[in-house]
Parts: C-alpha cells; sequence; structure tokens
C-alpha cells in the first residue's frame, strides 16, 4: 500500500508539517473558509426573501439560477475546506488516514466539479439573459421554477460527468504541493494532457460565451435606456439582472483565466512537476477560490435597494419590451381577445 501510494505522488517529498506552515497560516485558511461560507449564506437568505416577492417570471427564473449558483460555491467551499482545514490542523498523514487514495480522489473530484458548475452556469445565465433581453416573449412563454432547476440539475450532471472522469481512467487525482490538497495530475501523460485539456477548454469557452452573450445584451439594453418612446411600461429589472450578471463575468474571469492560462503553458510547454510549479498552482487556486466567495456578495451588493441608498436619483428604465412596439401590440390583442373569448 506504501509503495501505490508514493507512486501516485507529482510533487516532491516534504515534510508536510514545516512546508505546508511555511506557506500558509491554518488560521488564516480558516478565516478565510468561514468568511466564504458566511457571505454565501447571507446570499441565500437574500435571495430566498427576493424571490417571495418577485413578480415577473424572467426575474423569478434568473433569481433561481443565482440561488443554484450561490448554493454550488457554499457546497464547494464546504466539502474541501473542510478536508483541506483538517488536514492543516491535524497535519495527519496521507499514507495512513487514505492508504488508497479514496478521500484524495474525492477531494479532487470535488475542486473540478464545484470549480466547473459556477462557469457553467455563468455561461447558462448568459444564455438566459441574452433570451430574456432579445426574445422577451419566447423566453416569458418557456420560464418555470421546474424548467429552471432542471436546467441547473443538467448543468451539475455535465460537470459531474467531467469531474468523474480521472476516477474512470482518464487522467488522475493526486496529491499537489504541499502535500495539503488533491488536483488532477498535470503530467505528459496522454490521458493527463486529454483531461488537463477538456478541464480547461470547458472553463475557458464557458467564460468565453458569458463574455460574449454579455457584451451583446449590455448594448441591447442600452438602447432600450436611451430610446425615447413614448407610452411603455417602465421597470429597471434587466438592468439590475444585467448589472450583477456582468459582476459574476467579470468576477469569474479575473479569478479563473490565471488557473486556465497556467495548465495550458504547462501542458504545452512540458514544464516539470517541481515544487516551484507546484507553487505557483496553488496560488493559481487560491485566486480561483475568491470567486466562490465574492460571487454572493455581487447579488448583495448590486441590488437595487441598496444601490438607490447611494444614489437616490436612479429612475426606472424602460421595459425590454418596448424594444418591439410591434410584437408587444400584437402581444396585447392576442392577450385581449383571449380574455374576451373565455370570459
Amino acid at each position: 500500500m506504501g509503495k501505490a501510494y508514493a507512486c501516485n505522488s507529482t510533487m516532491p517529498t516534504q515534510n508536510n508539517s514545516t512546508n505546508g506552515s511555511m506557506h500558509a497560516s491554518p488560521w488564516f485558511s480558516t478565516v478565510f473558509s468561514a468568511v466564504g461560507l458566511l457571505s454565501n449564506l447571507i446570499a441565500l437568505v437574500v435571495l430566498v426573501s427576493a424571490y417571495r416577492k418577485a413578480r415577473s417570471r424572467s426575474r423569478s427564473s434568473f433569481l433561481l439560477f443565482l440561488s443554484g449558483l450561490v448554493l454550488t460555491d457554499f457546497l464547494g467551499l464546504a466539502t474541501t475546506s473542510s478536508i483541506v482545514l483538517t488536514y492543516h490542523h491535524s497535519t495527519f498523514s496521507w499514507a495512513e488516514v487514505d492508504p488508497q487514495l479514496h478521500l484524495c480522489r474525492f477531494l479532487g473530484f470535488s475542486m473540478v466539479f464545484f470549480g466547473l458548475s459556477p462557469l457553467l452556469l455563468g455561461a447558462t445565465m448568459a444564455v438566459e439573459r441574452f433570451l430574456g433581453i432579445n426574445k422577451p416573449f419566447l423566453r416569458s412563454t418557456n420560464a418555470s421554477k421546474r424548467r429552471t432547476w432542471c436546467t441547473v440539475f443538467f448543468v451539475w450532471l455535465f460537470a459531474f460527468c467531467i469531474a468523474i472522469l480521472p476516477i474512470c481512467g482518464l487522467g488522475h487525482y493526486v496529491h499537489q504541493w504541499p502535500n495539503s490538497w488533491c488536483f488532477f495530475n498535470m503530467t505528459n501523460s496522454s490521458n493527463d494532457v486529454a483531461f488537463s485539456i477538456l478541464f480547461s477548454s470547458v472553463g475557458m469557452l464557458s467564460l468565453a460565451l458569458s463574455v460574449f452573450l454579455n457584451t451583446f445584451s449590455v448594448v441591447t439594453l442600452f438602447k432600450v435606456c436611451f430610446r425615447k418612446l413614448g407610452v411603455e411600461r417602465r421597470r429597471d429589472h434587466e438592468v439590475e439582472m444585467m448589472v450583477q450578471l456582468l459582476g459574476i463575468m467579470v468576477i469569474a474571469t479575473v479569478c479563473w483565466a490565471p488557473l486556465f492560462i497556467f495548465i495550458f503553458n504547462k501542458i504545452l510547454m512540458d514544464l516539470p512537476n517541481d515544487a516551484q510549479q507546484g507553487k505557483n498552482l496553488i496560488i493559481c487556486i487560491r485566486i480561483a477560490t475568491w470567486n466562490q466567495i465574492l460571487d454572493p456578495w455581487v447579488y448583495i451588493l448590486f441590488r437595487r435597494s441598496v444601490l438607490k441608498k447611494f444614489n437616490p436619483s436612479l429612475r426606472s428604465r424602460p421595459s425590454i419590451s418596448s424594444l418591439y412596439p410591434s410584437m408587444n401590440a400584437s402581444y396585447s390583442r392576442r392577450f385581449t381577445q383571449g380574455s374576451v373569448t373565455t370570459s
């Protein structure tokens, strides 16, 4: 068992307690995790309250997606930090506690699953807002609580299928420097290279899709906000949701781009698995972890009720339906005719 354990580690053998303590204080990691968990709990409470007050289908759907994102961040922090913090405070021996690498594989799986899920959810929310802004009536007829949660579930399922691949043979989950956590292996082995490229490609494509669709949606919203129309029902829910989605997109891009660039660079340049690469990797991982802490504050801080406290002159914006006056008129006509018929 000891021999099997040793051959799965890609980083050089080091004194775990000494090296780990020199790299980061266990109490810093504890506070870091506690702040993240508390932030996500606060955001969940605020989201539940906002969902109960929501009247439009588009806003209710967006809040459900956002709840799925915050819930994913909370579970990800709770799962990974519980293992890593236990190691930091007890400095147990992986060879004794986990000789078959079951715990290491679970931690690696959690890192990948809870890493990709928020990025995929962010891309899904970008698609949802794109349709809500550019195809408002088509989107409103398809929006429902059940459909939204099914979409979130399929996003989780897709991330699960990717995260399970190293356990099934495509790549490997191994201990990483300073031997306090686990992630997928990044060697020149064909399986390791394939999974590294798959993970980074899915993440980068999710970010790229979010940037493209959100940019297009923002341009459309600007047309709404600065277009002067005579008679229309005014609301600013779309602007609020778009600001929040842009915040999520910017945070995700800033936090995750360094890790994806590091992985691509390491694989393409065939860099060695030495301590320096291990330090660079853990720095990138810690930057990515900030995404789980900052995500909930995007919604907590960028709500209309909060923004109006800083700028009371904020006014409602035109409804997105004002972009399509002819479609809006026909939609209202059909609604009126249907009401007369049923009465």
